[in-house]
């Protein structure tokens, strides 16, 4: 293959994972104008955002597995066709409930692709320099891609209606298909790799039935007993997914990978690494338009520093790394990003600049270690199981996002029910305390003093759940610093 096909290929597949992961965050900041016009509830608004990476992290193992089955570039072509379509069906979305569908069409068609842009990678790029600056250039995109969604978001926002998130993806899709039928190369498939079928099924089950106990036990007033039920069935599910994997001989996920105290840091990193950006733009994006009045462009433009120092330091990284070591990346970039939300959280109302800065130093931490933890992952694995380390790093930043929206997003809506307080003379719906975008839609309907008081009620308490949220991540990001550090320290030791 010449030097020009190889590096087409990777644009190829590079712009396949930017649309994947830009659309965990695209919707950012175009949620509160998406719940306004559809009059989306608080729990259908967390389910328009959660059921993409959810369906993702439980499909991933499996399509992964019948990539090597059926062929990485069938799989990939397959996935680009699913993810256009469901893009369609996303943008002109009547009702919340077409949107969420559409949200798990787009999942099935980004965990087709997704294990197939780095396998088809590895093969193309036979030379081991080219091949690590390759994987570098994903790593970047993977990390930096989340962080500008909702700069992209914002600024289709600006000019277009909220549709326009998923609209955009029709022409990448249609460009990406007709070169990657012609430039990609055809690989032998492994036909005799059997396909777990019931695996993915049982931990697609378990991750959705744990993520809606979750999110229904945050409500003001939940079902106990929908919450027990779910709970139960997903951890069934997941109970029955280990057993089921520690019997087969070709599993989905080998546990025993776990063992290596470098996998499960570079695992652990990538995991709360993604739970913290994907959670925190979620709640940041919210506050920037709901409280502070911002528009979806100038929020989107507010926080820019975040994918921008992910990106600057997703190759810094990869130049630093055989000098300074994966570990001491891992454990140094988890302090560092909640050293950065910690002095974001203290600064939130200062200057500009002040604000910048903790957003410089958050992206530059969360970008170093999500491309450290890609790094580590796949070096610490076996030869032969290169592909299951890859579906598992993958799995991690799918799974860190859903997790981080399920719990910090579940977390902010307990918070500021439970934090908002409003006179008893004033008779409003009781949607005004599950969340603060519907509280807002009422105050529309009110005039005078009384809804300048909701707006002000609401808005505080909005400002503490977000205090709340910020303070949980931050702890989450330098507690795994120290837990690898400790972890991978007491390695060292035993090896000296």
């Amino acid at each position: 293959m010449t030097i020009k096909n190889r590096w087409l290929v990777l644009t190829i597949l590079s712009s396949a994972l930017f649309l994947i992961v830009i659309d965990m965050t695209v919707l950012y900041t175009a949620l509160p104008r998406l719940t306004h016009d559809l009059a989306a509830t608080a729990s259908e608004k967390l389910w328009i955002i959660n059921a993409y990476p959810l369906v993702v992290a439980g499909l991933l193992p499996g399509l992964g597995t019948l990539g090597d089955r059926f062929g990485h570039k069938p799989l990939f072509i397959y996935g680009l066709g699913v993810f256009g379509a469901a893009s369609l069906l996303a943008a002109y979305a009547p009702v919340p409930a077409v949107l969420v569908g559409a949200r798990v069409l787009l999942a099935v068609g980004a965990a087709m692709m997704m294990p197939a842009t780095l396998s088809i990678i590895r093969l193309t790029f036979e030379d081991e320099r080219e091949r690590s600056f390759a994987i570098g250039i994903w790593a970047a995109i993977a990390s930096g891609g989340a962080a500008i969604g909702p700069v992209l978001g914002g600024f289709l926002l600006e000019y277009f209606w909220w549709g326009s998130v998923f609209l955009i993806n029709v022409p990448v899709v249609l460009i990406a298909l007709a070169l990657a039928v012609r430039v990609i190369p055809d690989r032998p498939a492994n036909t005799e790799r059997p396909w777990d079928l019931i695996g993915s099924v049982q931990i697609l089950v378990g991750l959705i039935g744990i993520a809606y106990a979750i999110k229904e036990a945050s409500k003001r007033a939940p079902s106990w007993e929908a919450v027990a039920l779910a709970a139960i069935i997903g951890i069934i599910a997941l109970t029955l997914f280990v057993h089921r994997q520690n019997r087969l001989p070709h599993k989905l996920i080998d546990f025993s990978l776990f063992r290596d105290t470098r996998f499960s840091s570079g695992v652990a990193t990538a995991l709360i690494a993604s739970l913290a950006l994907i959670g925190l733009e979620l709640a940041i994006s919210q506050r920037l338009q709901l409280v502070l009045g911002l528009s979806p462009l100038e929020a989107g433009l507010f926080i820019i520093p975040i994918p921008l120092a992910a990106f600057l330091a997703g190759p810094l990284t990869g130049l630093l790394m055989p000098r300074i070591g994966g570990i001491n990346i891992l454990w140094s970039s988890m302090l560092v990003a909640g050293a950065g939300l910690a002095f974001y959280l203290t600064v939130h109302n200062a200057s500009l600049g002040a604000q910048i800065a903790g957003f410089v130093i958050l992206g530059f931490g969360i970008g170093a270690g999500m491309t450290a933890a890609s790094s580590v992952i796949m070096l610490s694995a076996p030869a032969d199981r290169a592909g299951m380390a890859a579906s598992i790093e993958e799995v991690s930043y799918e799974l860190g996002g859903a997790i981080g929206i399920a719990i910090l997003g579940s977390i902010m809506s307990a918070v500021y029910s439970l934090s908002l307080v409003l006179p008893e003379s004033m008779a409003v719906s009781e949607m005004a305390y599950d969340s603060l975008d519907e509280a807002l839609i009422i105050a529309e309907k009110m005039t005078g003093e009384a809804a300048a008081l909701l707006r002000h009620q609401t808005h505080q308490a909005f400002d503490r759940a977000f205090i709340v949220v910020s303070v949980i991540a931050s702890a989450l990001l330098l507690l795994t610093g120290i837990a690898v550090w400790l972890g991978t320290r007491k390695r060292r030791t035993l090896l000296a």
